[in-house]
């Protein structure tokens, strides 16, 4: 049993056949952030984004989650289809996805770890301004707060649709209970002491423009883990995956095709 039940999780499928890939957002999004990865994999794999508990269609929690509850509820996730999964997350979801591949490594195939963090645990000071995030929602409401956040989640250049469309995802997507959750998870959070423990081939990506986490702190998870890649996205901020998408996914279809060839040619 998991802290969340994962019946309440609402999923967006796509794809009929090949490697299982699970898309993980950010803090302030949802599964809609991945429509330019899910057009670019669906002809090859069977692509799963998940509205994160509390988040757009999904259920709120009935008691704050732990980053831990987070990782185990998306392990259910992967487990219900009976394989391993090459995990995705971006930002908070790239912090998720880290953990789960520390906690279930056996259900994980391979990372792809964009525009993130070891948590915000790593600084006093980092934590208290995650969770400070909290009552300026609970004040703002979403509309308002998405207003205020998202277009700082692209690079300046952005085009003003991208922008609207981000705004437009954040203010649909996040409501106190499950912002709360998330805020919480992260604020607790320092992966730096284990980052040595994921096995899982990683691909870490970062925007060159990115005002949020910066490239410095994809430069620690890099540093930190053992079969990295690393990738610095031009023109792109936060939110690499959706303001550079043709670029962000050359570099994720290569990796997911170099990690499953390897894999094909060690089994045989």
């Amino acid at each position: 049993m998991t802290a969340y039940d994962p019946a309440g999780l609402h999923l967006e499928e796509n794809g009929d056949d090949g490697p299982l890939v699970l898309c993980l957002h950010g803090i302030g999004s949802s599964s809609a952030a991945f429509a330019p990865q899910t057009e670019a994999l669906a002809a090859g794999h069977r692509v799963v984004a998940w509205d994160a508990p509390g988040y757009a269609k999904s259920a709120d929690p009935d008691h704050d989650l732990t980053l831990d509850d987070y990782a185990d509820t998306a392990a259910e996730v992967i487990r219900a289809r009976g394989t391993d999964a090459h995990v995705v997350g971006v930002s908070w979801g790239g912090v998720i996805a880290l953990r789960l591949a520390t906690r279930h490594p056996d259900l994980v195939a391979s990372l792809t770890v964009a525009d993130s963090t070891p948590g915000s645990g790593t600084s006093p000071e980092k934590a208290a301004a995650m969770r400070a995030r909290v009552p300026e929602l609970e004040s703002l409401g979403p509309r308002a707060f998405a207003e205020q956040r998202g277009p700082r989640l692209l690079s300046e250049d952005a085009p003003p649709e991208l922008v609207r469309r981000v705004v437009d995802t954040m203010a649909d997507s996040v409501r106190p209970p499950g912002y709360r959750s998330a805020a919480e998870s992260m604020a607790r959070t320092d992966l730096r002491g284990e980052l040595d423990r994921v096995t899982a081939p990683t691909l870490v990506l970062c925007g060159e423009k990115d005002r949020i986490t910066g490239p410095e702190a994809s430069q620690v998870l890099a540093g930190g883990l053992h079969k990295t890649a690393y990738v610095i996205v031009k023109d792109a901020g936060h939110l690499a995956n959706q303001e550079q998408p043709e670029h962000f996914n050359a570099w994720l279809l290569s990796h997911l095709h170099i990690v499953t060839n390897t894999r094909t040619t060690t089994k045989g």
